[in-house]
């Protein structure tokens, strides 16, 4: 009689070859020293050792999951992108939620933005949207973006976060008033993953087929409704359960209560750009409702939960720089600077064939490319010619640019960006702090001075100027603040 031992399949190691005992390692004699030629032994110790690959430097920790997108709404007169064709056209996405400052093993419910990234496995190759849970970001220039990140890191001498490196860093940016604003506001912290709406940040082209482009921002509504944590309730939380965002997400898939998204753009006609009233590329500001109203394109669902988190959720890369026909980059200098160096990092923190792995292939088409060999590389072309142009069928260029061009003008130089009647870094931060309630504004107010509180006693200028950025932005604001945080300052 056969056992349910005999019906299970054979334990091997890597090279295919059946383990015989996974128990005990070979030894000289009973209780005696491990032989090297036990080479399971070795292989599975060596295997582990390597089985974490360095997270990424920044939205380390995240949780991500399947989906489909579904076109609602005739944009063919602003994009000749495939996906976005017809109404009623559904592509497979998968999208990656995350903190930004933490690393790996930090908890879900801290005050920190939200990173929300979104792949499109289109016909015509994946399409990178790589945002936030914010509209605007802290800085507008990307080379700014390694010294603002060493200030949320740990600091070099004491290992951990300082509120002198952060707030010295921020009152010597004013630009970043407004995203500390919204960061420090309610949506700082939010319920869950589930909970928050997405932003595609940056400014980017549209083309149509007649070769017109337009300049467009993402907006992704949550269906399920803005939901925020306080403070102490994080504080809690996340010491409770620091999977909460991630177990959240999962297990409404699990029981079936998929999360949506109303998706929305804000279209720009090319011609407004050069004369609009500030720097429509700056990343700092966002476009009023007013000027370019929210038109819905689509519908985000979250269907289908990742089989191996590993494999899907941490070795799964993201560039905004993977466009489609139809959509492309603007001036923006953040997203210029991101252009590079996301792929960058990904050859670095994956390996150079990390585009190979089923998470990140094309699955609506085929990705024919002449790059060969590197780390992992396996093999897939088999005889095919590298090079191009060659006489031996090998895949050849359209001819056509995927985006518009884009005219320039003046000399090389490291220019600022050019002046707008009302490129001002204050009067933004200053509109969020009026539209918050009453209570919205108690709690900014304290979440603020709780941190800035934390600054060393004898670097009152970090203070001083922090403050002062916040009085630029509303008089009421700065006052509040400078109120709340003497009074936590003498205790």
């Amino acid at each position: 009689m056969t056992t349910q031992d005999e019906l299970r399949p054979t334990l091997t190691t890597e090279a295919g070859a059946p383990v015989a005992d996974n128990q005990n390692t070979e030894t000289a004699g009973v209780g005696g020293p491990a032989l090297i030629q036990d080479q399971l032994l070795f292989e599975k110790l060596a295997h582990f050792n390597r089985e974490r690959i360095p997270e990424r430097v920044v939205h380390a920790r995240g949780a991500a999951a399947y989906g489909t997108f579904t076109v609602t709404a005739d944009v063919t007169p602003y994009t000749r992108a495939g996906f976005l064709s017809e109404i009623g056209k559904q592509t497979e996405v998968f999208l990656r939620f995350s903190t930004v400052a933490g690393n790996l093993g930090s908890a879900d419910a801290v005050r920190d933005p939200r990173g929300f990234a979104l792949k499109f496995y289109t016909e015509e190759g994946n399409y990178d949207l790589v945002g936030n849970n914010t509209p605007v970001f802290f800085i507008k220039d990307a080379i700014k973006f390694p010294d603002f990140i060493h200030t949320q890191k740990r600091d070099p001498y004491t290992g951990s976060q300082e509120a002198d490196n952060v707030w010295d860093f921020w009152g010597l940016s004013p630009e970043s008033t407004h995203q500390v604003t919204w960061l420090f506001g309610d949506r700082g912290i939010p319920a869950s993953y589930r909970h928050l709406n997405g932003y595609g940040s940056h400014t980017y082209q549209w083309q149509n087929e007649a070769g017109e482009h337009f300049w467009v921002k993402y907006h992704f509504k949550t269906d399920q409704g803005i939901r925020n944590l306080t403070q102490d309730e994080a504080n809690r939380l996340a010491g409770e359960d620091p999977d909460s965002h991630q177990r959240d997400l999962r297990e409404a898939i699990e029981r079936g209560e998929f999360p949506t998204w109303t998706v929305q753009v804000q279209i720009m006609p090319a011609a407004d750009a050069a004369n609009y009233r500030f720097n429509p590329f700056d990343l700092t500001k966002v476009w009023p409702h007013a000027d370019y109203p929210p038109v819905e394109i689509g519908t985000l669902e979250l269907n289908r939960n990742p089989d191996n988190v590993f494999a899907e959720v941490e070795q799964s890369i993201f560039s905004p720089a993977h466009f489609v026909p139809g959509i492309g980059p603007s001036p923006d200098k953040m997203l210029q600077g991101r252009l590079f160096a996301y792929a960058d990092a990904h050859r670095y923190r994956v390996g150079i064939n990390a585009d190979h792995l089923p998470v990140n292939r094309p699955h609506a088409t085929v990705a024919r490319t002449n790059s060969r060999d590197g780390h992992l590389y396996d093999g897939r072309h088999g005889r095919q010619k590298n090079y191009e142009p060659n006489s031996f069928g090998g895949p050849v260029e359209t001819g056509r640019p995927l985006w518009a061009p884009t005219a320039v003008t003046g000399t090389t130089g490291d220019h600022a960006a050019p002046s707008h009647v009302e490129d001002d870094d204050f009067v933004q931060a200053g509109t969020l702090y009026r539209l918050y309630s009453e209570e919205e504004k108690q709690r900014l107010i304290a979440n603020l001075a709780g941190f800035i509180a934390k600054v060393s006693q004898d670097r009152e200028d970090i203070v001083e100027r922090a403050i002062d950025n916040f009085r630029k932005a509303d008089a009421d604001y700065g006052q509040r603040l400078e109120t709340a945080v003497r009074e936590l300052r003498k205790k």
